[in-house]
């Protein structure tokens, strides 16, 4: 018998944050989270998303023995603002039995019943910059900070429990030695004369942040367009810049504005926290944050996360100036390997930026839906 119970302490919202932590032990693929993080991200009183979300965490145990786990989320940004009745599932983690993962999308289908809600669908965190999808293909690579890994048997549950794909998207990687600068250098050159256009680099966090909010301003323009997309608030402004600018090198940030100071387009790129991850095992200290600082100053791969172009100057080139900068900086320190972040598969205008580069793609995810 499976039973079902609600997380609401500080013990047992660990207890679930912990949980992949016994799942994928020994994995050589799954990449731990910061414990502290993730108990932050649950948090009420911490996350502004709550402001305009709710969330409930469940455990399933089976014997009483802990055997799954799942975070049943309503963005009431997305269902009243949008009318997108929908009710969001993430965190999902279970073991390899069909019984324990019924029991807890179960959990999460009465909950969008009980609000009036027309479908479930999932894995997805809160907002469009959680992590997204379970892995369907390229299970033997090592996931990333910003992407969640999955057993190959997690999409056979959600199919026997008559869910059905919704979204689809691919992880691309490719060598730093496929750019070749004159896809780019002098289109750019000609690009900020013809447009007025100046690209802003950085060397110190405390240098990014007065662009900071405008940056984000531009993210909900450019991607306002995209299926299910809601836009960030200005309280997760400052969430976000707490939570995320500290963790990128300032160079890897990269702006660019027209004559009057408008921003116009940006970029952001992590540097591969994976291995430092895995041997920080979900914890800060002693030695963990020493393994990301060092990761943050020496990794050679890099992660793109965020890229955006205002829609007044999509398709004028404005990329170029980008990877210009980029590519300057990626050169002096030695960058082997580029590695995109889940998109979409039907985001042809993405897949037009990063032909040139030869992108290969060596995992597919998506998310599944179903009818209440």
């Amino acid at each position: 018998m499976i039973e079902i119970k609600e997380a609401i302490s500080k013990k047992e919202l660990a207890i679930f944050a912990k949980f992949p932590f016994q799942l994928y032990k020994g994995s050589p693929y799954w990449v731990p989270p910061i414990i502290k993080q993730e108990l932050e991200t649950f948090n009420k009183d911490k996350n502004p998303i709550f402001k305009d979300a709710d969330a409930r965490f469940f455990l399933a145990y089976k014997d009483q023995k802990l055997v799954g786990r799942v975070a049943a989320i309503i963005n009431w940004l997305e269902v009243k603002g949008q009318s997108q009745k929908k009710m969001r599932f993430g965190w999902f983690d279970f073991i390899d039995d069909l019984q324990v993962s019924k029991a807890l999308l179960d959990k999460v289908e009465s909950i969008g019943k009980e609000n009036n809600l027309e479908y479930t669908e999932g894995p997805v965190g809160f907002s469009n910059l959680d992590k997204v999808g379970v892995i369907t293909e390229g299970f033997d690579t090592m996931s990333s900070m910003i992407t969640w890994y999955n057993y190959p048997y997690y999409a056979d549950h959600y199919v026997a429990h008559g869910y059905a794909p919704e979204k689809h998207y691919a992880e691309s990687r490719f060598p730093f030695s496929n750019v070749n600068p004159e896809t780019f250098v002098k289109a750019q050159d000609l690009i900020k004369r013809r447009y007025g256009l100046k690209a802003l680099s950085f060397t110190k966090t405390e240098e990014v942040m007065p662009y900071a909010d405008r940056m984000f301003d531009l993210f909900n323009e450019t991607y306002s367009t995209l299926s299910s997309f809601v836009a960030i608030t200005d309280i997760q402004k400052a969430y976000f810049k707490e939570k995320f600018i500290s963790f990128v090198n300032p160079e890897y940030i990269k702006f660019v504005v027209d004559a009057s100071d408008n921003l116009i387009g940006f970029a952001i790129v992590l540097p591969s926290f994976a291995k430092a991850l895995k041997k920080a095992n979900g914890k800060l200290f002693p030695l963990g944050f020493s393994h990301i600082l060092k990761a943050k100053k020496n990794s050679k791969d890099v992660v793109f996360y965020l890229i955006g172009i205002h829609p007044e100057y999509q398709n004028k080139g404005v990329h170029a100036v980008i990877f210009n900068e980029y590519y300057n900086v990626f050169t002096e320190r030695g960058i082997q390997d580029c590695y995109r972040t889940p998109e979409l598969e039907d985001n042809e205008a993405i897949k037009k930026i990063w032909k040139h580069f030869s992108p290969v793609v060596y995992r597919r995810r998506k998310t599944f839906r179903k009818d209440l």
